[in-house]
């Protein structure tokens, strides 16, 4: 098996790739994020999961290289990560009694052969009404300023959700565990 290499500083990422007990290394690339115009929020992350991937190829030419980058939408409008209490508080007032899709872009990449395998993989969250004393409360105990969306599904986020449609939930977090696998598989790898 080629070594594994996760294009990402994230620790979602790393934390979700770590179930596959596999070895692996992580390396942050340094591409630009800018949507392009008229790109859609699939377009644009599954775009930028292959930039990722390939960014690092040259300093890693035997390897499969992971990239993966998400986005939240709420009907057309992209949210990023908030970075800061109040773009926080306004994400979820506009998540509030609606729906936001995740989109998340999948590469794996093989440094070698030069082999790509793209995919997005969606996931909807389907928010309660919240009020604004509940989404100060949630946003001081967790603090999710770099999480798309303002929210942290794996940890009290849980609370604000009414349901949740997809088909893989780790795409919720940031790397699609079960389409990842599929991918290793095409590439020889053995999982379990």
């Amino acid at each position: 098996m080629l070594p594994l290499l996760l294009a990402s500083s994230s620790p979602y990422r790393r934390a979700l790739l770590e179930r596959l007990q596999l070895p692996f290394v992580c390396q942050s690339p340094d591409i630009d994020e800018s949507a392009q115009p008229g790109e859609s929020a699939e377009q644009l992350v599954c775009r930028l999961a292959e930039a990722k991937a390939r960014a690092l190829a040259a300093s890693h030419p035997a390897h499969l290289i992971i990239g993966s980058d998400q986005v939240a939408a709420l009907g057309p409008q992209i949210l990023g990560k908030p970075h800061t209490f109040e773009r926080a508080r306004e994400q979820l007032r506009a998540a509030s009694g609606n729906s936001v899709t995740f989109h998340t872009g999948l590469c794996l990449y093989n440094s070698q052969s030069g082999r790509a395998q793209i995919a997005s993989a969606p996931f909807t969250v389907h928010f309660r009404l919240l009020d604004d004393a509940g989404i100060e409360r949630y946003l001081h105990r967790e603090q999710p300023y770099d999480c798309a969306g303002s929210f942290k599904s794996e940890g009290l986020g849980i609370s604000l959700f009414r349901s949740t449609c997809g088909e893989d939930a780790t795409s919720l977090v940031g790397l699609p565990l079960i389409r990842l696998v599929d991918m290793l598989h095409a590439e020889g790898v053995q999982i379990p």
